[in-house]
C-alpha cells in the first residue's frame, strides 16, 4: 500500500538524519540545482540510496536530498525532481512530496525552467506562479489516502497569496524584476510546437513546462502552502529553436536572483 511505503521511506530518512525535522521543502528544477550547494548541509542523501525513491535521469539534476539550514531555518531541498516523461507513474513523481510532508514540512517551494508564452516576458525573467493549468494525468487518480487529505481537494489559492505578496515586497527591496502568471504543465519530453504555444496562450497560460503541477496538486491535497517560481529560459512563440543545454544555461544565470528571493522568503516565514 502506497501510504505504508511513504511512511517506511520517511522513517528510514529520519533514522539517517537523526530525526532532522525540516520546516520547508524545496524542489529545484533544471539549471537551478546550485542553490542546493549554498545550503548549510547537515545530511545529504542520494536518491538511489533512499528506499522507494525513483532515480532522476535528467541532465542537470544531481539527484539528491539535502537536509540543512537556510538563514537559520531547517530545510530539505531536492536537487532534481522526477517527471512523468521519464516513464514514472504520477504516484512515483509525487512520492517525495508525500515523504517530505511526513518529515514535517510546513511549506513547499517549487522552481522550474519554463518556456515563455506571455510576449511581455524575456529570457531570464522570474515568473511568480499565480495559478496553473494541468494537461497531465492528475496524481490523485486512484484510491484516496484519507489520512493525508480529502477525496476532492480544493485548488483555490493553489499558490499561496500571502507568500506571493511577501515575494513582491522582497523583490521591490532587492530590486528584482518579477513577472506573474499561469503555468501550463504538459507531459513532454518534446518541446512544444508553436501551435501548442498559441493554444496555451489562448487558454490563459503565461509559461509552459513539464513538471511542478503534480507536486503542487499533491501538496495542496495535504494542505501545504506552496510558493512557485518559473525561470523563463526561452520564448516559445519566437522562431528561435531551444534545446536542453540552453535551458540549463539560462536557468543558471537566473538562479542567483531566485536564490536571493528564496533565502529572504525562508528567513521571513
Amino acid at each position: 500500500m502506497l501510504l505504508e511505503e511513504i511512511k517506511k521511506t520517511a522513517q528510514w530518512i529520519k533514522e539517517q538524519t537523526h530525526d532532522f525535522r525540516p520546516e520547508v521543502g524545496i524542489i529545484l528544477g533544471t539549471g537551478l540545482g546550485e542553490f542546493g550547494d549554498k545550503i548549510d548541509a547537515k545530511y545529504i542523501l542520494d536518491y538511489k540510496s533512499i528506499p522507494g525513491f525513483p532515480v532522476s535521469t535528467v541532465q542537470g539534476h544531481k539527484g539528491r536530498m539535502i537536509f540543512g539550514e537556510v538563514e537559520g531555518r531547517r530545510v530539505v531541498a531536492m536537487q532534481g525532481r522526477f517527471h512523468y516523461y521519464e516513464g514514472y507513474t504520477m504516484q512515483q513523481v509525487t512520492f517525495p512530496v508525500r515523504v517530505m510532508q511526513q518529515l514535517g514540512i510546513g511549506y513547499l517551494f517549487v522552481s522550474n525552467a519554463s518556456g515563455g508564452i506571455n510576449t511581455s516576458f524575456t529570457v531570464g525573467d522570474l515568473m511568480i506562479i499565480t495559478d496553473h493549468i494541468n494537461l497531465m494525468p492528475n496524481p490523485l487518480i486512484g484510491p484516496n489516502m484519507e489520512e493525508l487529505g480529502p477525496r476532492f481537494p480544493d485548488m483555490h489559492n493553489c499558490y499561496d497569496k500571502t507568500l506571493r505578496q511577501k515575494a513582491a515586497a522582497i523583490a521591490e527591496e532587492e530590486n528584482i524584476k518579477l513577472q506573474y502568471g499561469v503555468y501550463v504543465g504538459g507531459t513532454g519530453p518534446s518541446f512544444e510546437t508553436q501551435a501548442e504555444y498559441r493554444y496555451f496562450k489562448a487558454i490563459g497560460g503565461d509559461a509552459a513546462g513539464m513538471s511542478t503541477v503534480p507536486e503542487v496538486i499533491v501538496a495542496r491535497h495535504m494542505s501545504i502552502p506552496v510558493f512557485g517560481v518559473s525561470v523563463i529560459t526561452n520564448c516559445g512563440l519566437s522562431d528561435e529553436v531551444g534545446d536542453h543545454e540552453d535551458v540549463q544555461r539560462q536557468g543558471k544565470k537566473a538562479g542567483e536572483k531566485m536564490e536571493l528571493l528564496f533565502k529572504r522568503m525562508i528567513k521571513e516565514l
